[in-house]
């Protein structure tokens, strides 16, 4: 079987599992060539190399596991970061909280954060990189996602700028090393239907919250105003009114929330420095 005919062969395969089974039939060769996707042309006329170790891989695909878990990587703000089971994939709208972030400690001169929830570290990494001065601790209460984490802080070179911490929200953190607190935090309500790619998958504790799915977001709000530091979250798309409401019960006046390119809310930020 030559390269070409792996493509061809592969994408019918995942015609019926994916939106764009072409493409990914090329990630997943590429992957599994160490080459770039742009090289497959001028190889197409190759033998392929171990088509059984290949076509493993998209047998996987074929079984709805997430491409970023198969091949290990995973982009987020314009890099190349390591994902593996056990930490939540981030998302393109995840980088809008980047962005938030980035202006308010603009805005502030803040040069201590603490990212409750760092999952694979893209957000901590991003900001390290984003702003040289920058220290940061953040917390998860995953083995798993730390390791991950850790292994971009190494990535990345900003081993010295974040502190990773085992521990649940921000206990045993010193509170002179929080003046800001950022968080994408699991919000999906318990019960709620997604995709068998996510659902079967990504770590549920990285996913879901109790109830409505805002009991985290609440008890992060609770936090920052304890600390009397600002906090931004990410939140579901619908959760904005059960947000309001909770903000208007603890008689909180200095907030806003930030919406997507699509125009859906995405998260809010609460001032209390």
């Amino acid at each position: 079987m030559t390269v070409s005919e792996a493509i061809k062969e592969t994408t019918a395969r995942l015609n019926d599992v994916v939106e764009r089974p072409r493409l990914e039939a090329e990630i997943l060769l590429a992957h599994h060539l160490g080459c770039e996707r742009s090289r497959l042309l001028l190889r197409d006329r190759e033998s392929l190399e171990k088509p059984e170790a290949f076509f493993a891989l998209v047998e996987r695909r074929c079984a709805y596991e997430p491409m970023e878990y198969i091949t290990r990587e995973v982009s987020f703000y314009a890099e190349e970061f390591f994902i593996a089971p056990g930490a939540l994939i981030p998302r393109p709208e995840t980088e809008l909280l980047v962005d938030e972030a980035v202006k308010l400690i603009g805005q502030r001169g803040y040069r201590r954060v603490a990212e409750i929830g760092v999952g694979s570290g893209a957000i901590s990494v991003t900001l390290a990189r984003l702003l040289p001065d920058l220290r940061i601790v953040a917390t998860d209460i995953s083995q798993e996602a730390l390791a991950v984490a850790r292994k971009n802080l190494r990535r990345f070179g900003v081993e010295d700028r974040i502190t990773l911490k085992e521990t649940s929200l921000l206990e045993g953190v010193d509170p002179s090393r929080v003046e800001m607190i950022v968080s994408n935090p699991p919000y999906v309500a318990e019960g709620c239907d997604l995709e068998p790619n996510v659902s079967d998958y990504e770590p549920h504790t990285a996913l879901f919250a109790p109830g409505d799915g805002t009991e985290l977001l609440r008890r992060i709000v609770d936090l920052s105003a304890e600390l009397e530091v600002p906090v931004l979250c990410e939140m579901g798309y619908d959760q904005r009114q059960p947000m309001e409401e909770y903000f208007r019960q603890k008689e909180i006046e200095n907030y806003r929330f930030y919406r997507d390119l699509a125009g859906l809310d995405r998260g809010f930020i609460v001032d209390f420095g």
